[in-house]
């Protein structure tokens, strides 16, 4: 009483997946760019103006490559925290995390399309 295993389906994915890799990362760091481009974009029409220093502060880095890519995206000024989050004697106006929630469905979204795509 032996057990049998046909592993060729596992194999056959392993295989698509390696000739996929080519392909994944530069999509994958295409929707990073997209996106972290998108929340910059959001967090600038949300931030609260008076002298418009804080929303001009606001930028992305991108750093990386290849198979590993960050983005970083927020303000420069020292503030910044101050207005997301308030202080003891003044609530916060979120501009950040608000544009942050707005496109990370999408994002993951667009990762799992890629991922999918590339073992099909």
């Amino acid at each position: 009483m032996g057990v049998e295993l046909d592993t060729s389906e596992v194999r056959a994915l392993g295989a698509r997946i390696q000739s996929a890799g080519g392909e994944i990362g530069p999509r994958a760091n295409a929707v990073l760019r997209r996106t972290a481009h998108a929340i910059e974009a959001d967090a600038k029409q949300l931030a609260p103006v008076d002298t418009g220093a804080l929303r001009s502060s606001i930028s992305t880095s991108i750093a990386g490559g290849g198979a590993f890519m960050t983005a970083e995206v927020g303000p420069t000024v020292e503030y910044g925290v101050y207005q997301e989050y308030g202080t003891s004697e003044q609530s916060g106006t979120p501009f950040m995390g608000p544009a942050f929630d707005r496109h990370a469905p999408g994002f993951s979204e667009a990762l799992a399309r890629i991922a999918e795509q590339a073992i099909s």
